[in-house]
């Protein structure tokens, strides 16, 4: 073999590219372009002229100078950064060694409990809610199919980049797939519906903050005041679940009346200066309206384990009020006569499933989360457990609080759209709970903030910081959103089953569908089956969307 058919051997170190070829003692600088490493030794895929281009470049560098000498090496602009081992052959294929940054990837248990963490978010507050709008019965089989459903639709993103062909699609996210697909249309509509879910999310945090924030302060109060609270709306003895407003109907939100109800009455000054919906949104602008004008968000990314300590106290909490209240569930099929008759079977169901899109929602960001995955053959089977872990949570949560809710003496239909609302500020457990979310949130919401801004001002002027006007005015924006309807329409399940429809209705049923679609036509594997079940999951889409509007 001789000097020009050997096999150069390319590693990156510290940031300097060599490779080891001829001479043992000089190291001469190499680069491949990611789209023209193969993963395997069955592929031929050629050079390409651009790579060609740049050999010969780094080549010329290398005759320059001795092995000793670093004057005359090849600036930074000339060799690209590429963080890959890899085997590099004239004959035209470069080799990519596996196991070079292994180090970086996660195994599958920790991938698999990091979807869980990103799922759960405040969605779990309100399942127990859409259990009672469903229907017992109903609310089981509507949590199962859907977590069916809309994990078939992560599958189908995840897989989205495996189906273009002679490209690399390493780096490249679902925006990246719709544009390709279909153009800026379908870049500027995943953008506008993540951006939907982001603001929702946002929004309701807001509302939640502030109900937080409230009785939090309650509690306070109460506490440094002596004075004992009672509730004046009904309770079960001494493990105490109110009825906010018990003769309201099911149907309209009834979290608003609590600000000054609920509990017992303290004082005038301090209820007229600390109301759920009239102060308490406003005092938030305070201190959370500054944190978005922040360059960076990567303080607040350090708090994110708060989350999971957060749903780990929840499901602690739910267990223990369950453990002490018992279940009360007394089914009667046609008789809806009797005061605690629980229905199996309710018309508004499609109320649930709007609240499970964006319960199941990970769409947008599941190809990231499975890059990090250190066993990629393996990522099919680990979104499937984070799936059922999720959906598990949801159904334990969810069907804990529905069965345990004391009825009699209060009904089935008191239970509030954030399950919290159903126990006093009074309750010390539950005032931990309030409290850690309260800080999780206020870690979190400067973190969406900054999601939405990369996402906005990146596309609008490709800078994720083009002035502080600019971030300024959105911030305002998505601020005073969160304010109007926390003063107005503070009621978290009807703002999570419109932004989860609305957002789910394009990133889960519509887009990855049709790109499959489309996939399968282009290769000519398109039948009649698949487009029959596709088809029939964008209509299933666009009915859930309807339904929150009708229902």
């Amino acid at each position: 073999m001789d000097e020009d058919s050997k096999p150069l051997l390319g590693s990156v170190r510290a940031g300097e590219y060599y490779t080891d070829s001829l001479d043992p003692k000089q190291r001469r600088p190499f680069h491949v372009e990611p789209r023209n490493i193969v993963e395997d030794s069955s592929a031929q895929e050629r050079v390409s002229a651009e790579a060609a281009v740049l050999s010969s470049r780094v080549h010329y560098y290398s005759r320059l100078t001795g092995s000793s000498d670093r004057l005359l090496a090849p600036p930074d602009h000339v060799i690209p950064s590429l963080e890959d081992i890899y085997v590099y052959s004239p004959l035209g294929t470069a080799f990519k060694v596996q196991g070079g940054d292994s180090t970086a990837k996660n195994p599958s248990i920790v991938t698999i409990f990091a979807i869980w963490n990103t799922m759960m978010g405040t969605s779990i507050l309100s399942i127990p809610w859409g259990i009672k709008q469903a229907g017992f019965t109903l609310g089981i089989i509507i949590i199962v199919l859907m977590g069916l459903l809309t994990l078939y639709c992560c599958y189908r993103v995840l897989k989205s980049t495996k189906s273009i062909p002679y490209m690399d699609t390493s780096d490249w996210e679902f925006p990246d797939v719709c544009k390709y697909y279909f153009g800026a249309f379908g870049k500027w509509s995943s953008l506008i519906f993540s951006l939907v879910s982001l603001v929702g999310a946002m929004v309701v945090y807001w509302v939640l903050m502030s109900n937080f924030l409230f009785n939090t302060g309650k509690f306070i109060y109460n506490y440094v005041h002596n004075v004992s609270s009672s509730d004046i709306f009904g309770t079960n003895g001494t493990d105490r679940v109110i009825c906010p407003y018990p003769d309201v109907d099911p149907d309209w939100n009834s979290s608003s009346l609590l600000n000054d109800v609920s509990g017992n009455s303290t004082g005038l000054v301090f209820d007229l200066w600390w109301s759920k919906t009239n102060t308490i949104p406003f005092y938030l602008i305070a201190l959370l309206l500054p944190l978005l004008n922040f360059r960076s968000a990567s303080f607040f990314a350090r708090f994110t384990f708060l989350g999971t300590i957060s749903v780990i106290y929840l499901i602690f909490l739910v267990t223990y009020k369950a453990f002490r209240l018992g279940f009360h569930l007394e089914f009667h099929w046609f008789d809806s006569s009797n005061q605690i008759f629980v229905p199996e079977f309710r018309p508004l169901f499609v109320q649930l499933s709007g609240v499970l899109t964006l319960a199941f929602f990970i769409h947008n960001c599941v190809i990231t989360l499975m890059k990090s995955n250190r066993h990629q053959e393996n990522n099919v089977r680990d979104l499937s457990l984070a799936y059922l872990l999720v959906g598990l949570t949801y159904l334990y949560v969810g069907v804990l609080i529905f069965a345990a809710f004391p009825s009699p003496p209060l009904s089935k239909k008191c239970i509030e759209p954030n399950f919290l609302d159903n126990f006093p500020s009074s309750d010390v457990l539950v005032f931990v709970a309030r409290t850690f979310l309260l800080f999780q949130m206020t870690t979190v919401y400067p973190l969406l903030g900054y999601l939405v801004r990369v996402q906005l001002m990146g596309q609008l002027f490709g800078d994720h910081y083009p002035g502080f006007l600019h971030v300024f005015l959105l911030n305002v924006l998505v601020v005073g959103a969160g304010v109007v309807t926390a003063r107005f329409y503070p009621n978290i399940g009807s703002i999570i089953r419109y932004s989860g429809a609305i957002c789910g209705l394009a990133l889960v049923f519509v887009l990855p569908s049709l790109i499959h679609m489309v996939s399968l036509r282009r290769r000519g594997e398109l039948r009649w089956p698949s487009a029959l079940f596709h088809g029939l999951l964008i209509l299933l889409g666009g009915a859930n969307l309807l339904g929150q509007f009708v229902m």
